[in-house]
């Protein structure tokens, strides 16, 4: 296995970070990085947001479900899907240009997510951890708000990034699905996911009733949470502002 495939199997989210900076060299690396990332027809449809000041990074940690730690963290960005751009440029040099619509919005969504995750790997390899906040989809009237994003840019994903404690780092990474889990072979074979409890028993290495309380727990705290409900009311907020005519 060469070094960006070890990299890239032993990266795991850290939450927890020292009090140490990052340097501005090393902040220019990851973004540079980000931007290097696979776009749509080379357009680069999402703005970056380096959230540096304090009290702000207080007010996200509170509005993406009370996690104090996004405060505490030496560097947050947020990917912002973004058609705003484009759309002005076009406007000001086409006579008829159709509005971004929902298609837009999913095509910019994918090149901000892309280029976070380039973003996550670049950190990883300079000794600087990072996890990924899906909680900044939700509550978007406040963090459109807050953020002050115009029309067609909405919030895709945040990133907290800082120099990982040694007990984050001895911590053990969860399992994964095995690549025959999740991968099929020209099609969707619906056999195969329908044995999902099955994978999940063998990755979780619980079975009979230890593996359903697992499930029953598992859904109580991610599927039927209160956070789970507000990020697909927020995210249809989202569609809907985006496609609202003016």
């Amino acid at each position: 296995m060469n070094k960006t495939l070890e990299l890239i199997h032993k990266r795991k989210s850290m939450r927890v970070f020292e009090d140490k900076r990052i340097s501005d060299e090393d902040k220019r690396a990851i973004l540079e990085a980000a931007i290097q990332a696979p776009s749509a027809g080379n357009m680069n449809l999402y703005t970056i947001l380096d959230i540096t000041d304090q009290e702000l990074k207080e007010r996200l940690a509170v509005t993406c479900d009370n996690q104090p730690f996004i405060a505490k963290a030496e560097m947050v960005l947020i990917f912002c899907a973004d058609y705003r751009r484009w759309y002005d440029v076009f406007c000001e040099h086409m006579d008829e240009v159709r509005k971004p619509a929902h298609g837009d919005m999913m095509l910019a969504e994918a090149d901000a997510i892309i280029a976070a995750q380039n973003a996550v790997i670049a950190a990883e390899s300079l000794g600087i951890g990072s996890c990924y906040i899906g909680d900044i989809t939700e509550n978007y009237e406040i963090h459109k708000e807050l953020l002050k994003l115009p029309k067609y840019v909405v919030p895709a994903a945040m990133l907290v990034f800082g120099y990982p404690t040694e007990q984050q780092l001895n911590r053990t990474k969860p399992n994964r699905f095995r690549v025959e889990d999740v991968v099929h072979e020209n099609g969707y074979d619906s056999a195969k996911a329908a044995a999902m409890g099955e994978m999940l028993m063998a990755r979780e290495g619980a079975s009979g009733e230890a593996f359903v309380d697992w499930v029953q727990r598992f859904c109580k705290r991610k599927w039927n949470s209160d956070f789970s409900v507000e990020m697909s009311r927020s995210c249809k907020a989202m569609i809907e502002d985006w496609c609202r005519e003016e």
